[in-house]
């Protein structure tokens, strides 16, 4: 498989995109953030100083998304048309950020979504660092993408929620 970032002298550009047809675009991304039970019970009884954390993850993922092109030198800017950041505890030490994005568009929106959902797990983070810096992020992953030339994809394993 050849990778298309890279020209025939080995350089990285952007991909020309100007031929590709507009279809419709899906993709889900997870981070799964894991944390003590104390620090996960803060959160939901929300007693965190700095706030209600899903709320404010939740916007931050949606902010992070619409500047992934900024972010990611080779990434096309491209028209979302929805995000949707579900955040739920799924035990008593880990919390699951799954991002949804859609799009009509000639390139697919699998790094606005994998943007989406560790940029939201930062900020849980970044607001519960204070009472537990052992917190972990890991499992970021695509989950599926619909739409374009390479079809649909669905990671090995995985449950979109």
């Amino acid at each position: 498989m050849k990778l298309t970032h890279l020209d025939e002298n080995g350089a990285a550009h952007m991909v020309n995109i100007g031929a590709k047809p507009v279809t419709q675009r899906e993709a889900v991304a997870q981070s799964v953030l894991t944390m003590q039970p104390e620090t996960l019970r803060m959160i939901l009884d929300g007693t965190v100083p700095k706030g209600d954390v899903f709320a404010c993850a939740r916007i931050a993922g949606i902010m992070a998304a619409k500047r992934t092109a900024e972010l990611i030198p080779m990434c096309h800017p491209i028209p979302i048309e929805s995000v949707d950041i579900a955040i739920e505890a799924v035990s008593e030490t880990q919390v699951r950020v799954v991002s949804t994005l859609r799009c009509s568009h000639k390139t697919g929106i699998e790094m606005e979504a994998l943007t989406a959902a560790t940029v939201a797990a930062l900020t849980v983070y970044d607001m519960c660092k204070a009472v537990d810096r052992g917190m972990r992020i890991d499992e970021t992953l695509l989950l599926h993408k619909t739409g374009g030339k390479s079809g649909d994809y669905h990671a090995e394993g995985a449950t979109a929620r």
